[in-house]
């Protein structure tokens, strides 16, 4: 069989909302099979027991078949290569810890050239993945060699480095699953959940509430400890010592044994444990004086270390530590005892992900002077059956939640409170965290602003606890009056017939009903009737910019078949979604659309979205449009010049809603009822031509959203009437793809 050469890869395009493909950013990528256009899987040998050797797990893909192997069936039987690498790409997702279930693959107009798109979560990962999937591709095609295992190493490091980490996406899950929106302000974890006015954001474990006071509090070990003392809590006593001299006086001074840690390191970073004697105190302030800006000395409370989680002042996961030691058997190195007793649990791992850290004892200074102690070192053998101390601290993973004292708990809720964080970390110390604190001499020792939430997540025993579902009800109450929590109400707008005029009007009359609004249209970019940028905004960016405003109350968006098709929608979903037209076909040839039914697939996807508590607008006069009534989760509003519309009149025998003219009045119906609003020629001078239609779209669109009819025509009163169109747009064709 004669080498192939690489399919090519036209176009890769990152669609970062709602598109035509799925409500989901997908990565699409335009593929030229070239001569493999001749040759399906079928027709490639030793293609199918390559990939399969490979990637085993694809016998878990159903493909169209809907059953397990379907996708291997669908090689025996011949597929083109453009839908295997659909399925190689997900598989390696799937390898590297980003489970992707969606994808297609889809042929063109143009012999030999698909659109292949999969689910993205984040566009430099679904980027990466790709250029994996196509080299194992062809490496399978041309029977070439492939290490499949580093493909997905290279993988699996590009998500632990532009993923979300493991406590944000905890949150951002329970998010979703509340329906609540989110996208990413960063490239780290800075994560706005819900739209404008209504969002909230985190930064890991830190909310918008987190004080930069409190955090600052939390970092001041010293502090921290006044504060809680003066409170009731109890506290180990103790206090800084600026050198070994003087860690030694404040240890006789406290009462020995003594615990020497940084004042503001975490993660249990340069903290010593249990220390007696002056040489052990002096090298534990060394080791502390690296870690943090001050050292503290503090009397050793008796116990086990345990971690409480506190959000809004309630306890809602603690976990306990565990003490980590090694058995002799008088031949391995102590080393090589942690590599095999301790480092082979799977619990421990590099990344994030694991709720345990590997030990490195050539590099851990605290492992190195905890051996000292036991008069060892890395290189020593421990005799048969010795048991050899190596961690005390820093292996929280233990859930105790169900065990923790109503006392314990309290004390918790008051430390978080005192020092002013709505999310916290406490750590105490105690023998017995099902009994009060007092009576066996416990103490908190340290208040944590950020707190991993790791430990409570993937517990190494017990049972997980839904700590982001907390930490996302305390963000977004569920008693806030009903409201979809994180929403405000956004209006998306497509077509091509006056869409940016019904957007202004639209936005006219939100803001008369007392919201401060945003417009993206093709006029500009507005906040609060401000235009804030004179270009063409009716397309992604523009109207991600309004959702991140915090000013913004309400949106509206006009969304071109050109930006759906570049880039999806700015948003998930929307309270109304308008369609005005299906025009416009004949200037997206480079994105392949030849016809109504593909112009459809692109116009549906502003239906697609609309809530299901939401309503879609629809020009009734277009038959086209009015078929999409079919596809909304909500309610339908038509609108047409006339009411003997088809469409507009069966909706309205149906108990359904219109807005059209009846001897130059507008009407406002449901069903059988009309509410006359007013000659349209009386609420705007301006209103004949093409302004009738855009004047008919905006007074529908605002009774859609609930706005009193007499402030509509108040709205058309004062709107201005310079806006209106004085002729129909006319669409500029644009090159072809091919």
């Amino acid at each position: 069989m004669p080498r192939f050469d690489d399919i090519r890869l036209l176009r890769i395009n990152y669609l970062r909302g709602p598109n035509i493909w799925t409500y989901r950013p997908v990565l699409e990528v335009w593929l030229d099979l070239g001569r493999l256009e001749d040759f399906p899987s079928n027709k490639l040998p030793g293609l199918n027991e390559r990939l399969t050797a490979w990637l085993p797990a694809l016998v878990e893909h159903h493909c169209g078949v809907g059953e397990r192997g379907g996708f291997l069936q669908r090689l025996v039987g011949g597929t083109w290569c453009g839908h295997v690498l659909e399925h190689v790409v997900i598989e390696l997702l799937n390898l590297a810890g980003m489970a992707t279930g969606f994808g297609q693959t889809r042929s063109t107009s143009q012999p030999g050239v698909y659109r292949m798109v999969f689910r993205a979560r984040d566009e430099q990962i679904a980027r990466v993945a790709l250029a994996e999937g196509h080299r194992l591709l062809m490496a399978a095609i041309n029977d070439q060699p492939f290490d499949v295992d580093a493909a997905v190493r290279r993988l699996r490091k590009e998500v632990d480095d532009s993923y979300l980490g493991p406590s944000t996406a905890s949150i951002v899950s329970a998010a979703t699953d509340r329906g609540i929106p989110h996208f990413r302000l960063n490239d780290g974890n800075l994560v706005q959940l819900g739209y404008g006015a209504a969002q909230r954001r985190i930064w890991t474990a830190e909310s918008e509430f987190t004080s930069a006071i409190a955090e600052g509090i939390s970092r001041d070990k010293d502090l921290t400890k006044s504060l809680l003392q003066a409170c009731g809590v109890p506290v180990p006593e103790g206090r800084i010592a600026a050198s070994p001299a003087q860690a030694w006086e404040a240890a006789e001074d406290s009462g020995l044994p003594v615990v020497v840690k940084p004042t503001d390191a975490n993660h249990g970073r340069g903290v010593t444990l249990e220390l007696s004697t002056r040489e052990e105190i002096e090298a534990a302030w060394a080791l502390a004086d690296k870690e943090g800006s001050e050292v503290i000395v503090e009397r050793y409370i008796r116990g086990d270390e345990h971690r409480l989680l506190v959000v809004g002042g309630k306890v809602v996961a603690a976990a306990r530590g565990e003490v980590v030691a090694i058995t002799g058997n008088g031949r391995d190195t102590v080393a090589a005892l942690i590599d095999s007793q301790l480092n082979s649990d799977p619990r421990r791992g590099i990344e994030e992900e694991f709720p345990l850290e590997t030990i490195d004892v050539w590099k851990d200074q605290a492992v190195q002077l905890q051996l000292r102690r036991q008069g060892l070192d890395a290189g020593a053998v421990p005799e048969a059956g010795r048991q050899v101390l190596i961690q005390r601290n820093g292996n929280v993973a233990v859930d105790c939640t169900d065990l923790v004292h109503p006392d314990v708990a309290h004390l918790a809720g008051l430390a978080a409170r005192v020092v002013g964080l709505d999310i916290a970390g406490i750590d105490l110390v105690a023998q017995d965290i099902s009994q009060p604190l007092a009576a066996q001499g416990a103490a908190v020792v340290e208040v944590n602003a950020g707190p991993g939430l790791l430990m409570h997540l993937k517990p190494a025993v017990g049972a997980p606890r839904p700590v982001g579902q907390a930490i996302a009800a305390h963000l977004f109450p569920e008693d806030e009056g009903g409201a979809a929590p994180g929403r405000i109400p956004i209006v998306g707008v497509t077509g091509t017939r006056h869409t940016a005029t019904i957007a202004r009007l639209v936005a006219w009359l939100l803001h008369l009903a007392g919201h401060h609004t945003g417009v993206a249209c093709g006029d500009g970019l507005y906040l609060d009737r401000r235009r804030v940028d004179a270009g063409d905004s009716a397309h992604w960016e523009a109207g991600r910019r309004l959702l991140v405003n915090q000013m913004v109350q309400a949106a509206v968006i006009e969304n071109g078949a050109r930006s759906i098709l570049r880039d999806g929608l700015a948003y998930d979903r929307c309270q109304v979604g308008v369609v005005t037209d299906m025009d416009g076909a004949e200037a997206l040839a480079d994105f392949d659309v030849q016809d109504d039914a593909q112009m459809r697939k692109v116009v549906r996807t502003q239906i697609d979205v609309v809530l299901d508590s939401g309503v879609g607008v629809l020009h009734a006069a277009d038959p086209r449009v009015a078929d999409l009534a079919e596809l909304c989760d909500g309610s339908i509003v038509f609108y047409a010049e006339q009411g003997d519309q088809p469409a507009l009149a069966a909706h309205r025998a149906e108990g359904g809603r219109a807005v059209f003219l009846q001897g130059g009045r507008v009407i406002l119906v449901t069903g059988a009822a009309e509410r006359p609003l007013g000659k349209l020629v009386s609420l705007s001078p301006a209103a004949d031509g093409p302004a009738v239609e855009a004047l008919l779209a905006a007074v529908a669109t605002g009774w859609a959203l609930d706005i009193a009819p007499d402030l509509i025509a108040a709205g058309l009163k004062t709107f201005d009437t310079d806006v209106l169109p004085a002729r129909p747009a006319r669409a500029t064709p644009a090159p072809t793809l091919f």
